[in-house]
């Protein structure tokens, strides 16, 4: 049996690999006003991340229908496979903009792209904030500028960056990690922000991949120094943002900017990672790799929802025993994503009922008879079980209330009916939520 990745946290974030360079800084793009969650006075509000070295490139974006202009340039270049840098600004989400939208979009990778003497093609474009503004380029123009000044790989810089992408979020969203790739020391890191607006259901098409399925923005920008052949950093993102990102809700809102984009520039000097080499060859770098890209992205899409806005508990739950894939993340999410459940999360009742009631309308087949639903405390094995096929099981009420009372818990759902299983990471629903959404 291949032994699991082992890596070391490091300090540092997206400039923790080497040949990575990034700056925030501050310049009033929120001066037209864009809610609550702008009201932090000069707060970083654009951002650069460059690779000084040519770098491949994979980006998995928002699959709403309507989606803003910076996800439409960003997926087209994201599909040529090769890029050296990001830039990003909070405050304006450039979405339902038109084709000035478009236009800004563009001006924002042609004006970092003349600064740093690189192609507009190699230049991917993220934004995050109010719907509906038009951007105010005079200020991106000069953030643009003041950010490409002042670029450098410290750790400070790393962390301007994840302050200058945050809207409604209260903290930075960061993580690096090492491990040996064929014995050269490797990293993966990444930042995110989102806490309201989540649901994301990204792809590598965007909108065309749409099922009709489901419902903040959550911006996800990841870097590496190992050496990734395109289409195999593609893939194993797409496997990362499934297990992690596509997995969170707390509130079930799908934003118009869901983007998750990694840069790899190889300057770690492994031997390219490609699928087809790997298994053919039999050796497990590449799965090595999968697994540290796994914890990184699982690490920032948990501190989104421990972020939500309002949310005093993050429950994860567990469904199993649905007759498929698709009918057990139906049924998980439509628990996740109740109201009912999630405000009786927030004042500390275990209230089947209301679990029961959401799976029955979701689009997973449900005999109630056979359904058990239980609590415990996160990765504990032992379940206290609320309903037992389908009756009310005898672990006392205030044993079970003394678990949701807890910040973090963890539910467990089993449907008995087939193989299938789920995991959705969510949160509860508060007043907080209610106060902070309702507008000024």
């Amino acid at each position: 049996m291949r032994k699991p990745a082992r890596f070391q946290t490091l300090p540092g974030s997206i400039t923790a690999p080497q040949g990575f360079l990034a700056a925030g800084v501050y310049c009033d793009i929120k001066r037209l006003g864009t809610g609550k969650g702008s009201n932090k006075g000069k707060k970083r509000d654009l951002a650069l991340i460059v690779s000084t070295a040519p770098a491949s490139v994979a980006g998995v974006f928002t699959t709403n229908q309507v989606c803003a202009a910076p996800v439409l340039i960003s997926l087209e270049r994201a599909k040529r496979g090769l890029g050296r840098a990001i830039v990003v600004n909070s405050g304006n989400a450039n979405a339902c903009t038109g084709p000035q939208g478009l236009r800004d979009a563009r001006a924002m990778t042609e004006l970092t792209a003349r600064r740093l003497k690189i192609s507009p093609e190699d230049v991917l474009v993220c934004s995050t904030g109010r719907i509906g503004v038009k951007m105010p380029m005079t200020q991106v123009r000069a953030g643009i500028q003041a950010a490409s000044a002042i670029l450098n790989g410290s750790p400070t810089s790393a962390h301007c960056v994840a302050e200058a992408i945050m809207t409604s979020d209260t903290r930075p969203k960061e993580v690096a990690v090492e491990f040996k790739l064929g014995g050269r020391p490797v990293r993966v890191a990444g930042i995110c922000k989102g806490a309201g607006m989540i649901q994301p259901t990204m792809s590598a098409v965007g909108p065309q991949a749409r099922n009709g399925g489901l419902h903040a923005t959550m911006l996800c920008f990841l870097t590496t120094d190992a050496a990734v052949e395109t289409a195999t950093l593609r893939s194993s993102l797409i496997k990362a943002v499934e297990q992690s990102f596509n997995r969170i809700t707390v509130d079930g809102d799908m934003s118009t900017n869901d983007s998750a984009i990694i840069l790899a520039n190889g300057v770690a000097g492994n031997e390219a990672l490609d699928q087809a080499a790997a298994t053919a060859s039999g050796r497990g770098d590449l799965a090595q790799f999968q697994t540290a890209l796994n914890h990184v992205t699982l690490e920032l899409a948990k501190m989104i929802v421990r972020d939500g806005e309002g949310a005093s508990r993050f429950i994860t739950i567990h469904l199993t025993g649905a007759r498929t894939a698709s009918e057990a993340d139906a049924a998980a999410r439509a628990v996740a994503n109740s109201l009912l459940v999630k405000t009786s999360w927030c004042g500390g009742d275990p209230n089947w009922g209301r679990i029961l009631d959401a799976l029955g309308y979701s689009a997973a087949r449900i005999a109630p008879e056979k359904v058990d639903v239980g609590y415990s405390l996160p990765g504990e094995k032992k379940v206290a079980f609320a309903l037992k096929r389908g009756r009310p099981a005898a672990t006392p009420f205030e044993a079970l209330k003394k678990i949701v009372a807890q910040s973090e818990f963890d539910l467990h759902i089993d449907l008995h009916i087939g193989p299938a299983g789920a995991v959705i990471y969510t949160a509860d629903l508060t007043e907080e939520y209610v106060d902070f959404n309702k507008g000024e």
